[in-house]
């Protein structure tokens, strides 16, 4: 049945697409992956086969040596989502259902093999939400350009190049604990600036100066000149021992804060490091580490976060399993007022590391923990995680996945446990489905400052990527 669904959206967007182009009728190269950075896919040698609706989008000839060529595609999401206890049983207004939609396309210009113009369309709408904040900036934006840019490549021998990049454009670096573009939110972040990549071998060192979009639902969304980042960020693709290595250095400015009683702009410099992949046949170890400095007004900043993740998988199990332990840590101040010790998460996926409940933030916390992941065919997975959220030193607040102030004043460092359960399925090449569920356990430490109750978090999603 779903696979007829793929079939017949295929064949509709082949009628309702109309583009000039020479298609040729044999494959010439196998088809490339879907990227969620549909930029980041090479089209360039693939040429689709005859009948195959939505492959002849990619690479469309407008030109008659083939040097100029067009590449097209798209993706919608759509999840249902259902709230009991949201706020952790704040009232009013803590249980509801809702449904987020987000729908974007893209075309990608080649001209020869060194210029390139990419510009990608977006809208994101959301049904009533009967929650606090109600239909939030991270729910709707309406018709945006979320990507818009021109790349200018320069070879420079020996295989390495160094690409020039203008305009606006979605950053996506390491596993996203500080920076990506937020793909589980309907909202996706974007940046305008400029990017310099260079590749040499296994390394890739992108050096980047960005103005950060804020979102504003039904207007145009517009760079913020106080709100910075800029940075360094440097890969080393895994060698022979399997592992690989990420270095790098951000900064970024806010303006007129209040961190726990210091007040000021802020500047803040991040320098980490990263590692991944297999320790020995069967185990795989991840470390990420960052220390920031800077100030806040005329007052210092010094914080912290480190991320341990130990796995082991049992190949020869049914299903082959892998569990897995980790630990989340960052900073928090050690008083009000004065030196500021709390680690600022910047642009993270917080989603994947703290909860698909989304509870809390890079910030002020001790998190543990520990899960297993299932293959139970060929295109269905499962995961069932629980955690251990805790504050990082007690004198400092607790604070939500936007990095905002939830709550001040905690009776004590227990903030709360999560279960999470997630199961998705690839229908096809074009069509996947998801569904989950979290239960929050309030901790003893919420009592003291508020609604202490527990969160329930029921959804179903599926996305179509062509």
């Amino acid at each position: 049945m779903l696979k007829s669904v793929c079939t017949a959206i295929g064949a509709v967007l082949s009628i309702v697409v109309v583009v000039p182009a020479v298609l040729a009728q044999e494959a010439r190269a196998p088809q490339p992956k879907y990227r969620f950075l549909r930029q980041n896919e090479d089209w360039s040698s693939f040429r689709a086969k005859e009948g195959d609706w939505l492959a002849r989008f990619k690479h469309l000839d407008l030109s008659d040596d083939g040097s100029v060529w067009l590449s097209m595609g798209g993706r919608v999401d759509a999840r249902f989502e259902s709230w009991d206890g949201f706020g952790f049983g704040a009232q009013p207004s803590n249980q509801d259902s809702f449904v987020v939609s987000r729908a974007l396309v893209h075309a990608d210009v080649h001209f020869g093999q060194r210029a390139r113009f990419f510009v990608e369309g977006k809208t994101a709408q959301a049904t009533d939400r009967n929650l606090p904040g109600g239909r939030r900036a991270s729910d709707m934006d309406t018709l945006e350009a979320q990507q818009a840019f021109a790349d200018y490549v320069v070879p420079l021998g020996d295989g390495q190049t160094l690409r020039f990049r203008a305009g606006r454009m979605m950053l996506l670096y390491g596993t996203q604990r500080l920076l990506g573009p937020l793909p589980w939110a309907n909202v996706l972040r974007s940046w305008d600036g400029v990017n310099l990549q260079l590749r040499s071998g296994r390394w890739t060192v992108d050096g980047f100066a960005t103005y950060f979009n804020p979102v504003r639902k039904t207007k145009y969304n517009k760079p913020n000149d106080d709100l910075e980042l800029y940075g360094v960020y440097a890969t080393r693709k895994p060698g022979d021992d399997g592992r690989g290595y990420d270095v790098y250095y951000l900064g970024n400015t806010r303006p007129s804060l209040n961190i726990n009683g210091t007040t000021g702009n802020e500047r803040r410099h991040t320098l980490g490091m990263r590692t991944w992949g297999p320790l020995g046949e069967r185990f795989d170890g991840e470390f990420e580490g960052a220390y920031q400095f800077g100030e806040v007004g005329s007052d210092s900043i010094s914080a912290w976060s480190v991320t341990g993740v130990l796995g082991h998988t049992v190949a020869d199990w049914k299903w082959s399993p892998r569990f897995f332990v980790g630990i989340d840590a960052a900073s928090g101040d050690s008083r009000s007022g004065g030196s500021v010790g709390t680690f600022h998460q910047l642009f993270p996926l917080g989603h994947a590391y703290f909860g698909w409940a989304d509870i809390i933030a890079r910030q002020n916390v001790f998190a543990v923990h520990v899960g297993s992941a299932w293959k139970l065919t060929k295109s269905t997975t499962a995961k069932l995680v629980a955690h251990s959220f805790r504050l990082q030193n007690g004198n400092d607040a607790l604070y939500g996945v936007s990095g905002a102030v939830s709550r001040g004043a905690l009776g004590s460092k227990d903030v709360a446990q999560e279960v999470d359960l997630l199961v998705t399925h690839n229908v096809c090449q074009h069509l996947s489905v998801y569904g989950g569920y979290s239960h929050v356990f309030g901790g003893g430490g919420l009592a003291a400052s508020g609604p202490s109750g527990d969160i329930s978090f029921f959804y179903v999603g599926s996305a179509f990527v062509f």
